[in-house]
């Protein structure tokens, strides 16, 4: 689409004064295969309702804040402005008003594939359009195109030492490569802050296509005797090629990747990983930096390392009770567990109070590919037992699996056992929500972020405490 066509049908868009909603997801704005150029049309279309929207509401009060909010890790207050998902504590996800068995069944798939492309969700978060097959392969290209990754971040991943931790290895990489960054480039030239989402995108789709060939190179580093990455395939989607980078050939592996890529990419704007790249964003970091510093907090034991947890906690279980055990042994080593002041790693969210969707769509990929292997027995052994015994111990809120509770059980099936590696996936999924929202951060202008703290002292005057 030219650049004549686009400014042509922005200006027939908002001389109709239409305002739909993003978050209620829009349908019909643009047919063209050029993400960018949807994104053209979208985004004023979105800077309209929104400079609309507070004009005729920015004073109205949506909430209020107790002391315990402030303290308890400011849980459950309203805000931040995230488009691209919203988190429901009773029926779970939704991408774009869209739920995880919605995206299964109504994003495009890969050739003879039944799970949805990651490409296609990432034009969803992005536009809050479905993409049509034709519009999520035109993504798959343009990322194989993009992949390929600077020489000097190539040769820094060959010379770390293998005592670094993967995600350590991934965060320095993402860092290093902001060498290449377009916005900050756009920055230092003077370039007019209404373009700055441009920039943002570009600098996006270079690292969601870039991420891929880092991760793998470090599994490689690592994992496999530091063999080469095999080149990308333009006629492979994104996870094809990932897999096929990592050195898996199974095509219920990559199915899994397509899976994996897409449910962990996003889970709104208030966790550790999306608000810190929110956060660094406001301040005009640039993508990669912004996103460097999302990566280091997914690396943390409460948030993305989670998976691991898991796997580390059940092969202890393994080593103490053995083979097949009972719901009874079961229950004795967590309630152990508890009473040792441990946590049973996979269960509880804090803002899920049900079972996570991302759960259950693992499990049904589970029931249908490895039904009878051991480890998943035993997962399912324990989602059977865990629930009620938590609630008997009565500390649970939501004694519910999450996402981390099954992940791990996966990927050991098809042979990546190496559980340290796992919160890079993680990452690499992650990427697409966090930079898509930051990508409507810049276009929607949203400033940097400066909440107002109190000491106890103050906050003792301020309730009447002191």
């Amino acid at each position: 689409m030219s650049l004549l066509k686009v400014i042509s049908r922005r200006t027939f868009l908002q001389a109709k004064n239409v305002l739909p909603s993003l978050a209620c997801g829009m349908r019909n704005v643009s047919d063209s295969t050029n993400l960018k150029d949807v994104m053209a049309d979208l985004v004023p279309i979105k800077q309209k309702e929104v400079q609309a929207f507070r004009k005729s509401h920015g004073t109205k009060v949506i909430g209020e804040v107790m002391v315990d909010q402030l303290y308890g890790g400011m849980r459950g207050i309203k805000g931040l402005v995230t488009e691209t998902s919203v988190l429901d504590a009773e029926e779970g996800i939704r991408f774009r008003g869209h739920t995880i068995p919605d995206c299964q069944e109504k994003l495009p798939k890969a050739p003879g594939g039944s799970e949805p492309l990651p490409e296609g969700l990432f034009w969803l978060l992005m536009t809050g359009e479905l993409p049509t097959q034709q519009q999520t392969d035109a993504v798959s290209k343009e990322w194989a195109a993009r992949g390929a990754v600077p020489s000097h971040v190539a040769q820094m991943l060959n010379n770390f030492p293998s005592s670094l931790h993967p995600m350590s290895q991934f965060s320095a990489a993402i860092t290093a490569m902001n060498s290449d960054s377009k916005f900050a480039q756009a920055y230092t030239d003077g370039v007019n802050k209404a373009s700055y989402w441009e920039y943002a995108y570009e600098d996006a789709m270079d690292l969601c296509a870039k991420l891929t060939t880092v991760a793998a190179t470090i599994y490689r580093n690592l994992y496999r005797e530091g063999t080469s990455v095999c080149p990308i395939d333009v006629n492979l989607d994104w996870s094809g090629n990932f897999a096929a980078m990592l050195g898996y050939d199974d095509e219920m592996f990559k199915e899994l990747m397509r899976l994996y890529l897409t449910i962990h990419s996003d889970h709104e704007g208030g966790n550790v990983s999306a608000h810190t790249v929110h956060l660094v964003g406001s301040a005009l970091s640039d993508p990669y930096l912004s996103l460097a510093a999302g990566m280091n907090g997914l690396a943390g034991p409460l948030h993305g390392l989670a998976n691991q947890e898991v796997l580390v906690w059940i092969t202890k279980l393994q080593e103490q009770l053995g083979g097949e055990v009972s719901d009874a042994q079961l229950k004795e080593f967590i309630w152990n567990t508890l009473q040792s002041g441990q946590v049973v790693p996979g269960y509880g969210h804090a803002v899920l109070r049900k079972t996570d969707p991302r759960y259950t769509c693992q499990r049904q990929f589970a029931l249908e590919h490895l039904p009878d292997d051991p480890l998943f027995k035993l997962v399912s052994q324990i989602y059977k037992v865990v629930p009620d015994t938590l609630l008997e111990h009565g500390k649970a809120k939501n004694p519910w699996p999450n996402v981390d509770a099954h992940s791990g059980v996966l990927l050991q099936y098809y042979g990546m056992t190496e559980m340290n590696y796992y919160t890079v996936l993680f990452g690499v999924s992650r990427a697409l929500g966090t930079l898509s929202s930051l990508v409507w951060d810049r276009a929607l202008g949203l400033p940097l972020e400066r909440p107002k703290s109190m000491s106890t002292e103050g906050l003792m005057k301020l309730t009447g405490a002191k």
